[in-house]
């Protein structure tokens, strides 16, 4: 494979330095200000967290890695290993890529691995909108805002439903299109969370233990009643894009070494990239990052569904088939957990590939706010 800018790609499947992901799970995800609502980052982190080590049968790690967006600031993944009873001398850092800061953190976490600084890191997400602080500039009076810039002002800053309703358009991606693909994400999660396809990966919150979101009742025809949610001839509205969501979700990424070691089965990061793209087209991001990583067409793909119309633009630019992606359902029927989506990916990725035997290779890729996209090919090893 050729390695271009912002791509890392492993020397061999029995390198010592090889990261491979041996366990993975993440919390229900709760809709903002509904079941999870009282519940903080490192309390939805801490539980998750504690049952991947358990899963693995370690005891410690070298480091933890969690992408956080809004807050609250203060390290959070250090404050949610010391409130998993991790060993004071376990560090933590929290890395911020926008809605790909869980991806971000696990190919962080790979990263060093491959460097020799580790070889055992607890890397994934987390996000609470419910409990993310207010936010003001220093002003008289103080200027309240809702997010942070993702570009110059001069550049070019949309928000993210009015860059959904560009990118489709420009790609001419159907109203009746987009909401045939947000019903079947709908049906699919509906189908899983009766099938118990979920189960094994969902660590109980309080006594949440199923996601919110899905609903069986989402039918083309009821999403083609929705009117456009955010420019007045859009084609993005409230039921064919995602919600606004809390939750959590981590892996345990290792050495080939220790997971040779321990016997452990896995997935095995065959390469990640990194890319950018024009902000005022931030949906798009995910598009070279794909790119420079598919050598191969994967069994199951794995894409956050931050709005069905960017999503598809996305999946026809990269060539992949859009009933191929998210089996489960994505993130319009999951839900869509900021800092921690990245990282759910890769937990529906185990689980389908490795726990239930559902193919060899997965893909893994998202979108984020400023044009930032991330995309990482996973392996079966056993």
């Amino acid at each position: 494979m050729t390695v271009g800018p912002g791509l890392t790609a492993d020397v061999g499947p029995t390198a010592d330095t090889t990261p491979v992901v041996v366990a993975a799970r993440r919390t229900p995800i709760g809709t903002a200000g509904g079941a999870l609502r009282r519940f903080t980052v490192d309390e939805l982190a801490a539980p998750v967290l504690r049952a991947v080590l358990d899963d693995a049968g370690l005891d410690t790690v070298d480091d933890v890695v969690l992408g956080n967006v809004f807050g609250p600031g203060g390290n959070p993944a250090r404050v949610a290993a010391l409130r998993a009873g991790l060993d004071v001398a376990v560090p933590g850092v929290t890395v911020d890529r926008q809605c790909a800061s869980g991806l971000a953190a696990i190919t962080t976490a790979a990263a060093c691995i491959r460097a020799g600084e580790g070889e055992a890191y607890l890397a994934g997400g987390v996000e609470s909108a419910s409990t993310a602080p207010y936010r003001a500039w220093r002003t008289e009076p103080p200027t309240w805002y809702t997010r942070a810039p993702f570009a110059p002002a001069e550049l070019g800053d949309p928000d993210m439903g009015p860059a959904a309703d560009l990118v489709a358009a420009e790609a001419g991606i159907s109203r009746a299109r987009q909401d045939a693909f947000a019903a079947r994400s709908h049906a699919r999660a509906v189908q899983a969370q009766r099938a118990g396809r979920f189960d094994r990966e969902l660590v109980p919150v309080g006594d949440v233990t199923a996601d919110e979101r899905p609903r069986a009742g989402f039918t083309v025809e009821r999403l083609a009643r929705f009117r456009p949610a955010f420019t007045p001839d859009g084609t993005a509205t409230a039921a064919n894009s995602c919600g606004v969501n809390d939750g959590a979700a981590a892996v345990l990424v290792v050495s080939e070494r220790l997971r040779r070691e321990r016997g452990l089965p896995g997935l095995r990061l065959v390469a990640s990239a990194t890319a950018a793209v024009d902000p005022n087209r931030l949906g798009l991001a995910a598009v070279p990052a794909m790119k420079r990583v598919l050598d191969r067409t994967p069994d199951v793909v794995e894409f956050n569904e931050a709005f069905a119309g960017q999503a598809l633009a996305c999946l026809d630019a990269a060539g992949i088939d859009e009933h191929s992606a998210s089996p489960d359902g994505g993130a319009i029927a999951l839900g869509h957990p900021w800092g921690a989506s990245g990282a759910v990916l890769v937990v529906r990725l185990f689980s389908r590939l490795v726990c239930q035997s559902g193919g060899r290779s997965g893909l893994a890729a998202l979108s984020a706010g400023g044009g930032v996209g991330v995309a990482t090919l996973w392996e079966v090893v056993r």
